[in-house]
């Protein structure tokens, strides 16, 4: 049985989710994997990038792959082009996630309506998927990026404490308009430095940094890793010369995003945004009657892993956390086993718990009972 999160538990509380790359899996290729180490544990960007940390061409290579596969097809992502069955169902399935954010905060009273929406994923389908639904002019909200200006705008955590108010007429009333707040944990394609700050353009009219001669160097590598079978011993190699390795690092070093490596961003005004709103999921997460609610999202992030189990202190903090198969719930309740006010919600014997599943079965207005297919019946 899936396991439902009822919205009356849920609608007048301080409402936190937190997604990761599990929410965009139909739309870009996550950071695991094909092949396998020697102790037959599947292999993933982070853990041949620690592998590869003193193995410059191999390390290089690895990157070279991760950006190209990973980062550039987000860099020129625009929904309208999107025309497989699978991208335009994750499409809808973030769309129908926000309706039911919307649907929540419209049944609250109070005027600071608004609900935070933690990503590590570089990508913009939710501002994207907001703006669709606003475009179609169903539902009176706001997006908030954490961003303020008006031809130049520019990044800023305080930005994330605002919300609209609308008033009557003759303002005798007032009425809290439905906010959203997105924060980017791990950074955004669409950021730029610009001086001592972050500067937001949503754009997709990216080239891609690596030089076609140095793609076909790397074209055997990325073909092994990601393809079932191999093993990590076996990864072919790959040999650079100086240039190429510079101009490759010395560009890559400048995207405004975490590195996989250590989760780390490069910049330092990246960096301190990115602890800055670690602060702020801490600050949420520590407010009475808060809850959060996690999808795609595994943890491999030491940081926030710990500043989670450390805000579970709180009492009042009730989390779900939304495991796409039976061996990840596995391994969330071995994780935080420690913790009452934890509920972990995983898929039942033949399912995976995917974005479709987790809006109709698990968070919704209106979710629906789960039937085993008739096979299942049978067996039982």
């Amino acid at each position: 049985m899936f396991e439902s999160i009822e919205p009356l538990d849920a609608y007048n509380k301080n409402i936190n989710i937190l997604i990761g790359s599990g929410a965009s899996a139909d739309l870009f290729p996550t950071l695991g994997l094909a092949i396998k180490n020697a102790e037959g544990e599947w292999e993933s960007i982070e853990t041949l990038a620690t592998r590869y940390e003193n193995r410059s061409d191999k390390k290089t290579a690895l990157f070279m792959h991760y950006y190209n596969t990973c980062i550039f097809p987000v860099q020129t992502f625009t929904p309208a082009d999107v025309t497989t069955v699978k991208g335009k169902a994750n499409l809808e399935n973030y769309e129908v996630f926000l309706k039911t954010l919307l649907g929540l905060l419209d049944r609250r009273k109070d005027l600071n309506r608004k609900i935070n929406i933690f990503t590590t994923n570089y990508d913009g389908c939710l501002a994207h998927s907001a703006d669709n639904i606003l475009m179609k002019g169903s539902h009176d909200f706001v997006v908030n990026d954490g961003t303020s200006g008006f031809h130049r705008r520019h990044l800023h955590a305080k930005n994330f404490n605002t919300f609209q108010c609308q008033t009557g007429i003759f303002e005798r009333s007032n009425y809290g308009v439905p906010q959203l707040n997105i924060i980017h944990l791990h950074g955004s394609v669409y950021w730029t430095k610009s001086g001592d700050k972050i500067e937001v353009k949503y754009r997709n009219d990216f080239k891609n940094l690596i030089y076609s001669k140095t793609l076909e160097k790397i074209e055997e590598f990325s073909d092994y890793i990601t393809t079932k079978g191999g093993v990590t011993s076996k990864v072919p190699s790959v040999t650079f010369s100086p240039v190429q390795r510079e101009n490759f690092w010395g560009e890559y070093n400048k995207l405004p995003i975490v590195n996989p490596t250590k989760w780390k961003f490069h910049e330092t005004v990246f960096e301190e945004h990115y602890y800055q709103m670690l602060r702020f999921l801490s600050y949420e997460l520590e407010k009475p009657n808060s809850i959060l609610i996690t999808f795609g999202f595994s943890f491999a992030d030491e940081h926030i892993r710990k500043l989670v189990q450390r805000s579970l202190s709180n009492p009042q903090l009730q989390t779900f956390i939304c495991c796409f198969s039976q061996s990840s719930a596995d391994s969330m309740r071995e994780e935080f086993k420690l913790w009452k006010n934890v509920t972990i919600i995983g898929p039942p014997d033949g399912e995976k718990l995917d974005f479709t599943n987790f809006n109709k079965y698990i968070f919704s207005l209106k979710a629906e009972k789960y039937e085993a297919p008739a096979d299942d019946k049978d067996a039982a």
